[in-house]
């Protein structure tokens, strides 16, 4: 997905007791200000941040941490420039702001897979990537989604030259649908998916990026990221960041509800069935089956990173392992790249 705006306001600022149980000595004793920079408006991908907020883990991890809107530019850029300690980008956006010589770096995947599918009614008679032909998509305008769609329906037996596309930028994606603006879009199964299915009512059909791994590849999205010199010169800030983190991620797939309660107290503007419901979609899905919250592998990036250069979204080679680093998640992932 793309980048998107937040409200304009101040959305929570690290609370809670100086100590917390199961915080390192010393932590707590001096606390950094550290600025957090979202990638799209607040959602279940960032409910482990609002429950590490709620329940003081980053100030016990010495952490005031400030959480703020998306720049135009994206997090990649900010992080990159030093403007801000740690952003939520996408592998779609990393590996290209690296191609440039951004120097930024995925320190743990919000999802181990990307849960991205292209949603439509039902009743456009879409049930498949070839059904897309002739139809009209709406999004962003990127070279991105052209060369995924193509892909998809050329797999698919179709003919990806007859699939028309619009800008439609960041709206209400299922009213669009609705009022015939568009046939299909690109979405995340858990939020605009789940709101139309699962809220709205409204008898919608998908296609999961994740069932068309034979012709696209998986890659990590959303991510959260650091600067290569915050790494380098401040490892254990990052450490203290990501062990707060890990905990907000771990409560979420424990507790939903949890991680529900901790978002809508912090966004109260969201709807509430929808936030409830989708922590619960997301719970189980957030860390892979037998393996801790945040980690990535090589071949995951490899594979991505590929793909944008065979496509020519990227001309420059970028290497998979520089992308991202395991270090920080602990011990599990320390053989597994970075």
């Amino acid at each position: 997905m793309k980048i998107g705006w937040l409200t304009r306001r101040a959305l929570l600022q690290g609370t809670g007791a100086a100590l917390v149980a199961g915080a390192r000595p010393g932590w707590a004793a001096t606390s950094t200000p550290v600025t957090l920079m979202l990638n799209w408006t607040p959602n279940n991908h960032h409910a482990g941040i609002y429950i590490a907020l709620a329940n003081g883990w980053y100030k016990a991890a010495g952490i005031d941490l400030n959480v703020i809107e998306p720049a135009t530019a994206g997090a990649d850029q900010v992080v990159g420039a030093g403007s801000a300690d740690f952003g939520i980008s996408q592998a779609e956006s990393l590996i290209p702001a690296r191609a440039n010589g951004v120097p930024v770096v995925s320190i743990a995947a919000i999802l181990p897979f990307n849960d991205s599918s292209l949603m439509a009614l039902a009743s456009s008679g879409i049930r498949r990537p070839r059904d897309l032909a002739g139809k009209t998509y709406g999004g962003y305008g990127g070279p991105l989604e052209r060369q995924l769609i193509d892909k998809l329906v050329t797999c698919d037996g179709g003919d990806p030259t007859t699939v028309k596309f619009v800008e439609v930028g960041n709206i209400d994606y299922l009213a669009g649908l609705q009022a015939g603006r568009f046939d299909f879009v690109w979405v995340f199964e858990g939020w605009d998916a789940l709101r139309a299915r699962d809220i709205a009512k409204v008898d919608i059909t998908t296609i999961k990026f994740v069932d068309y791994l034979g012709c696209i590849p998986d890659w990590y999205t959303p991510v959260f990221i650091a600067n290569e010199a915050t790494i380098a010169d401040r490892p254990d800030l990052v450490q203290r960041f990501m062990t707060a983190t890990v905990r907000g991620y771990d409560r979420a797939i424990a507790d939903p509800a949890a991680a529900a309660a901790a978002l809508l107290a912090a966004v109260p503007e969201l709807d509430q069935a929808l936030v409830e419901d989708s922590a619960r979609y997301y719970a189980p899905l957030y860390a892979a089956k037998g393996k801790p919250w945040g980690i990535q592998e090589t071949a995951t990036w490899q594979r991505f990173e590929r793909f944008l250069r065979e496509t020519g979204l990227i001309t420059a080679d970028v290497a998979p392992q520089a992308c991202f680093t395991n270090r920080f998640i602990g011990k599990t992932g320390a053989a597994n790249g970075g």
